[in-house]
């Protein structure tokens, strides 16, 4: 019998959608080379095609191809700001903007593990307070941080293999 892993291609975007995993679908759709770049150009404010190509330099095909990927998953949407001719910019649905955490933490990551000497490129300011600050996870019950080693992996409700995850695993 055939396994999804059994296939060398077991990793291309389709395949990944399958996997009874969230991670792996969600790679599927914003795991995409360039992706999280140009998710990043909208949280700052570009939504022109024009300003997100010049500011990445990325090919207008490849460009294309994300941003209707991003469009057929609900991740973005088209609105038109010029008639003639008639022009569209991208704005972030709700479930674009709920990526925020997540792209702020793979920066938090990159900040620390690839910036060198020089620093991040970018630092985070708290609108509220005025601060600098970085992202970090927090229980949702108690508000405490939390790391890999303070959380376990178990089970949930969409699961359909079962106990495959054996008993609870910890993080880290």
């Amino acid at each position: 019998m055939e396994t999804l892993f059994d296939d060398a291609d077991f990793m291309t975007p389709s395949r990944l959608s399958e996997l009874e995993c969230s991670i792996g679908r969600t790679v599927a759709i914003v795991g995409q080379r360039w992706t999280p770049v140009i998710l990043r150009a909208i949280f700052e404010g570009r939504r022109r095609f024009d300003g997100i190509q010049e500011e990445l330099g990325i090919a207008r095909n490849i460009l294309s191809d994300r941003l209707r990927t991003l469009e057929a998953h609900g991740i973005l949407e088209r609105k038109h700001y010029s008639t003639h001719p008639p022009r569209q910019e991208y704005h972030l649905t709700a479930k674009g903007m709920a990526l925020w955490p997540v792209l702020v933490t793979l920066m938090a990551w990159g900040d620390r593990f690839t910036s060198g000497e020089a620093g991040p490129p970018v630092i985070l300011r708290h609108a509220g307070c005025g601060q600098d600050t970085n992202p970090y996870l927090v229980c949702s019950h108690c508000e405490e941080a939390i790391a890999a080693r303070d959380v376990s992996w178990r089970a949930g409700p969409g699961v359909l293999w079962g106990e495959a995850l054996g008993t609870e695993g910890r993080g880290g």
